[in-house]
């Protein structure tokens, strides 16, 4: 990857800029993590994001901390595990995240879900304290919905600055999107290509083969160009090269559209209102 490939950053609502493109470590087993994050800073990534719910924070942290660079380069999101939304629980959890990455900081730390059943208020009073703290540079959400992100708006102190959530061309969350934009909270995408279900579509393909590229840069270049904030995961370097090569070729309006179009409201993951699992319960 060349030196000179900058990856454009986005301004959160606190003043911390976060690279657009990261790298996401979902689903890579514990074993496998270290060799393949050191493989995607190889390619150029600054972004990493992993959750205590993924198992492999420990090898994420192993894995910057051994670069050669110095690690506060690297901004790094963990995501709070849903067994520990109360309020000495989510502290506990946060300084064991800490210990895990090996950082003074977190750049960015998430509620990962909602739970209906149980609620989110202890757990982002505690996001709340490590902010207050300085040791979160920034604290945000994943999958939560426009409800979900007025009540935190409503009734707590700092706003979120992050709402990851799934988004990709069959599920494009419009209305969500605005409403984050609306509130000054940046989008994250995660399943950027829906698993790859988007990428053998008839319309992403024919567009790739007019700017010559494959179906997964076009995608990730969409979401680039909507604002989201987009890591892809794959093990194999060269996908990994693949996926960060999209900063050098733009979508003009009508593809941006056409791709936009292909929406179904179709999930890969759970509906944030319904999902409440806890780990070591049955699904």
């Amino acid at each position: 990857m060349p030196e000179t490939v900058a990856v454009p950053t986005v301004e959160l609502n606190n003043g911390v800029s976060i690279p657009q493109l990261g790298f996401g470590v979902f689903q890579v087993k514990p074993d496998e993590t270290a060799a393949t994050v050191t493989a995607a800073l190889d390619a150029g990534y600054r972004h990493i994001d992993t959750a205590q719910m993924y198992g492999n924070e420990k090898q994420v942290g192993e894995a910057i901390t051994a670069y050669d660079i110095d690690p506060a380069e690297v901004f790094v999101t963990s995501k709070l595990n849903n067994g520990f939304h109360a309020y000495d629980d989510a502290l506990r959890a946060f300084d064991q995240s800490l210990a895990d990455l090996q950082r003074e900081q977190i750049d960015l730390f998430l509620i990962h879900w909602p739970l209906p059943e149980v609620g989110f208020d202890d757990a982002w009073r505690a996001l709340e304290k490590v902010y207050a703290d300085g040791r979160a540079r920034a604290i945000g959400v994943s999958n939560f919905q426009p409800h979900h992100l007025r009540r935190l708006h409503e009734e707590f102190t700092v706003p979120p600055a992050v709402n990851q959530i799934e988004v990709h061309p069959y599920l494009t969350q419009t209305e969500l999107l605005a409403f984050d934009a609306e509130h000054q909270i940046a989008t994250e995408a995660w399943s950027p290509i829906a698993q790859g279900l988007v990428l053998t579509d008839p319309v992403i393909v024919d567009v790739a083969e007019r700017y010559q590229r494959t179906p997964a840069q076009v995608v990730l270049r969409w979401h680039i160009q909507l604002g989201n904030i987009v890591f892809p995961k794959s093990t194999s370097p060269a996908r990994m090269a693949e996926n960060f090569a999209i900063f050098d070729f733009e979508l003009d309006q009508t593809d941006l559209a056409l791709i936009s179009a292909l929406n179904r409201d179709e999930r890969t993951g759970p509906n944030p209102d319904e999902f409440n699992w806890i780990p070591g319960q049955p699904r």
